[in-house]
């Protein structure tokens, strides 16, 4: 291509951009206030300021176009950042878990807490993120802690989410991966702590909330299963059995 060929296409290819980014933004803006499936496409496209009536299906074919666009501006920071935690824990670098002081925290809960971090940490940076991040993190939540999760959205091939739980399934009980799914349990708390956060007026420093979330992952991770649990566990397991 000339340079001649480069000056004539390239205000075209910049309008492209500038209308694909721009939807974007606005239906960051409206899945996270409406939710995914409560935004119109008409709406996304007036609050764009868009007039044509075709651009949004141009650049995306239909929503789920538009959403995995939304979300692929974000994943991959996310998934960046995780994997540099991942590889540091497998690593065995001091410091990933945090400050190093766990008072008397189980030994368990100490191996767990690298891990909580490399789930929360990277997404909580999205918070300071002013170009979508909060929305960003409002839309993951509801795709998360909807009756039926739209994992397969969120968590997709190559996704950071997969050497997480890879990590983490030896340091679980069987039945706390197999039965009661608590690495995806940890997800939608973790998600859904950082929508509420995200949805609120920003505040100045938000490095307490993300350790106290960390805390809290950890012991989701580490919590026990109970006499009473395995009892019910075991007694439904029987039934199942008996019934067939």
């Amino acid at each position: 291509m000339t340079a001649h060929e480069t000056q004539a296409t390239s205000p075209r290819s910049r309008n492209a951009g500038d209308t694909r980014g721009t939807l974007i933004r606005a239906a960051e803006r409206l899945f996270a206030a409406k939710g995914v499936d409560g935004a119109s496409l008409n709406e996304i496209k007036r609050a764009a300021g868009q007039r044509n009536a075709t651009a949004l299906q141009y650049h995306f074919g239909d929503r789920a176009g538009l959403l995995r666009a939304v979300l692929d501006k974000h994943l991959p920071a996310v998934d960046a950042r995780r994997e540099v935690l991942l590889q540091q824990y497998e690593d065995g670098v001091d410091g990933v878990g945090g400050d190093g002081d766990e008072g008397d925290a189980g030994s368990g809960a100490v191996e767990l807490r690298p891990l909580a971090v490399a789930l929360v940490l990277p997404a909580a940076a999205k918070l300071a993120d002013p170009d979508g991040g909060r929305e960003f993190l409002q839309i993951v939540a509801e795709l998360l802690n909807r009756p039926e999760p739209l994992v397969e959205v969120v968590v997709t091939k190559g996704s950071s989410i997969y050497p997480w739980r890879r990590l983490l399934e030896p340091l679980l009980a069987p039945e706390s991966t197999a039965v009661f799914h608590t690495r995806f349990t940890a997800m939608r708390f973790c998600h859904a702590e950082l929508a509420a956060r995200a949805a609120a007026r920003p505040r100045r420093d938000d490095r307490l909330f993300t350790s106290r979330l960390v805390d809290l992952v950890t012991a989701l991770l580490a919590a026990p299963v109970s006499e009473q649990t395995a009892r019910l566990l075991h007694e439904r397991d029987r039934s199942s059995r008996s019934g067939r």
